[in-house]
Formats: C-alpha cells, sequence, structure tokens
C-alpha cells in the first residue's frame, strides 16, 4: 500500500485534548502553534520509509529528532506523539 506524505499534509488535524497529551509525553510546555509547526515540520523531512501504516493509523517515525507520531489514516487526526527509545 502507498502512503502519500502530501496527503497527510494538507489533511493532518488535531483534537483539542491531543495538545496536552503531547506535551505531557514529551515533557514538554509548547504553545498549540508550536506543537502544530512541529509536528508538520517533522513529516515533511521524515523519509517515505519512515512511515508504516498499521491497521487505521499511520506511524511516523524520525530517529534523528527521536520521535514517533501517530496519526488515524482514515481523519489524518493526530493520535499521539512518542519519544522514540534509544537502544
Amino acid at each position: 500500500m502507498n502512503i502519500d506524505k502530501n496527503n497527510i499534509l494538507k489533511n493532518i488535524c488535531y483534537a483539542e485534548l491531543v495538545f496536552g497529551r503531547i506535551n505531557k509525553k514529551l515533557n514538554s510546555n509548547f504553545s498549540k502553534a508550536e506543537i502544530e509547526e512541529n509536528i508538520f515540520e517533522v513529516i515533511t523531512v521524515t523519509p517515505i520509509d519512515g512511515f508504516e501504516r498499521i491497521g487505521k493509523n499511520y506511524y511516523i517515525s524520525n530517529v534523528d529528532r527521536n520521535i514517533k507520531i501517530t496519526v488515524n489514516s482514515n481523519t489524518f487526526r493526530v493520535i499521539t506523539v512518542d519519544k522514540i527509545s534509544k537502544v
């Protein structure tokens, strides 16, 4: 299955509660605008091999930025953001 990165970027959206969840998981205090800008930038610079679709979600992993973004594949809503565990 092909993943259309541009379609994800064009349609990405956020539920109100996700901003608090992201700040909690990243132990940060970013504003909504900063979160949206950072997520857009990470998705933009992540090579397509960092994208994976499992079930109803896209998992976008960027090792350089130590971040994994989970996006619903139907609504393009950001579900959560996690730090990538370093092994």
